[in-house]
């Protein structure tokens, strides 16, 4: 038994390694100890003592009680940041069936855009801000990257406010009605400056969780939660602004959030790394500008196929569509579970690269997938135990709250999949192979899937027939990943972390020479 000590600004942390593994309590305890004075929910806590051996289960449950505790403010934070959009919903939802289906049409679509950009675009820096955090030579390398993805993500954000000012066109050749065209294009006209403080909002919380600081973005949104569903009542009902004023009032609120992000990272945690503005925030913006592309298209593949069920049930009627959009709204929210495990695995999965610990990430990487189908199935039997009365939330119409409670055992069946996915999709964003899920999800939602939940929608099955092919490529996609993380080269990973650090970085870090030669 050989016992290792690394100590922290805030303490010491105490590792006991049973047998003879000395390089892996190394690692261990170097991304611990990058981590120890920044956020409890990411180390292990200072001062705690540990005992483990490599590969026991004492290693591993010590793993997944670290990813549970890192997993839980990110769920926290994303469940409130779609809160800001569910109580918008709700909001307008209450004036008539009509505006509930504009608003929720209206956010989907959003969702499949900008936010996309947001929640796709910033996965960039789950990759390279984790991996930077713990590999690179300087703390302030992680704040250029933060100042490098507001360039790159505003740049991405320009063509969607662009395709939302002119969607009336766009929807009605998607065969939406003349109606619904008309008053979800002015709904996200509205929303077009609000848009970017949610990209921005994003961005910085991805730069502090790669520094181990989960906690903030739960701070800040149980703040600005009650004001934005103050603003959407004062703005729809007081000031008489009707279905605009919801979009208005969470504009604003997207923009107080990223401040209050902007104000804790200045004045409470956060501001080591930031080092101030540079000019080499627009050097070397080739590997970030790809990664975030690549991250839209690996998140926008799976989103994208979700839009087009909300399209196909469009043409199913007003019911259906009604129904759809109260399962979706509720999707999005009990999406941030198995998305919040992913982020917290990217996290995880990039710092461990980063400290060369190529044992621990594939350790972490697993372990997140166990995580994320055990919270599957408790959402599963909420969902299934709740199924008669969940529309009534939304919705008084009879025919919605029926509908609804019929297709939801297929929406609970498929939590476990939507877990796995979400996981395994965070951990090949850690190792930076966001192109890998971009073609699972390809494979399994347009090349099957999905053409059969179509064909049976429209030959008697309805909007079950949906909602069945989506179930079947949430289990492909799901096991597929999990598959491929399970199969990877890890030691190759570790490799590939550090080749996509600035050239500088790995000069200074003595990974690469002065001339750029390997």
């Amino acid at each position: 038994m050989r016992s290792y000590t690394t100590t922290g600004s805030n303490g010491v942390l105490n590792v006991t390694v049973i047998g003879d593994c000395p390089e892996e309590a190394d690692e261990y305890t170097h991304l611990i100890s990058k981590t120890t004075d920044r956020d409890s929910s990411i180390s292990h806590g200072d001062g705690e003592y540990y005992e483990f051996e490599d590969g026991s289960k004492q290693l591993v449950l010590a793993e997944f009680w670290l990813l549970l505790r890192g997993s839980i403010p990110v769920i926290l934070a994303y469940t409130l940041q779609n809160s800001l959009q569910t109580i918008s919903v709700l909001v307008v939802g209450r004036i008539s069936p009509e505006h509930l289906a504009i608003a929720a049409f209206s956010y989907m679509f959003a969702m499949c855009t900008a936010w996309l950009v947001a929640l796709g675009g910033t996965t960039a820096l789950d990759t390279l801000a984790s991996s930077s955090f713990t590999g690179g030579s300087s703390k302030h390398d992680l704040g250029i990257l933060l100042q490098r993805s507001f360039f790159i993500l505003g740049i991405f954000y320009i063509p969607v406010a662009i395709l939302w000012a002119c969607s009336e066109p766009v929807f009605k050749l998607l065969g939406q009605d003349a109606d619904l065209s008309r008053e979800s294009a002015r709904f996200l006209t509205c929303l077009i400056p609000g848009g970017l403080g949610y990209i921005y909002f994003e961005a910085m919380k991805k730069y502090l969780q790669a520094q181990g600081i989960m906690r903030p973005g739960t701070y800040v949104l149980l703040i600005t939660s009650p004001i934005n569903a103050a603003l959407n009542y004062l703005f729809c009902y007081t000031f008489e602004m009707g279905l605009c004023g919801a979009p208005l009032a969470t504009g604003i609120s997207y923009w107080l959030s990223f401040a209050l992000l902007v104000l804790y990272a200045r004045f409470v945690a956060g501001h080591e790394c930031w080092g101030g503005w540079s000019h080499k925030a627009f050097d070397n913006i080739g590997p970030l500008a790809c990664l975030a592309f690549l991250g839209i298209i690996h998140v926008g593949t799976e989103w994208w196929a979700f839009e087009i069920v909300a399209l196909a049930a469009g043409r199913l009627g007003t019911i259906s569509l009604a129904a759809q959009s109260v399962i979706m709204t509720a999707d999005q929210v009990l999406n941030t579970i198995p998305f919040g495990i992913g982020v917290a695995a990217s996290a995880r999965v990039g710092n461990l690269l980063g400290a060369r610990n190529a044992n621990g990430a594939a350790r972490a990487a697993n372990t997140a997938a166990w995580l994320s189908m055990l919270l599957g199935g408790v959402v599963l039997a909420i969902l299934m135990g709740s199924r008669n009365h969940f529309a009534k939330i939304f919705s008084d119409d009879e025919g919605v709250v029926r509908l609804t409670a019929d297709v939801m055992p297929y929406v609970a069946l498929f939590q476990i999949a939507d877990g796995l996915n979400g996981s395994c999709g965070g951990s090949l964003r850690g190792m930076g192979r966001q192109h890998v899920g971009a073609a699972v999800n390809i494979i399994s939602y347009y090349c099957g899937a999905l053409p059969l939940g179509i064909w049976l929608a429209f030959n008697g099955w309805g909007l079950k027939g949906l909602w069945v092919g989506q179930c079947i490529a949430l289990y492909l996609v799901g096991f597929l990943e999990w598959a491929i993380v399970v199969l990877s080269n890890w030691n190759k990973e570790v490799d590939n972390a550090f080749k996509r650090m600035d050239p500088s970085e790995r000069v200074e870090a003595g990974i690469m020479p002065a001339n750029g030669s390997h």
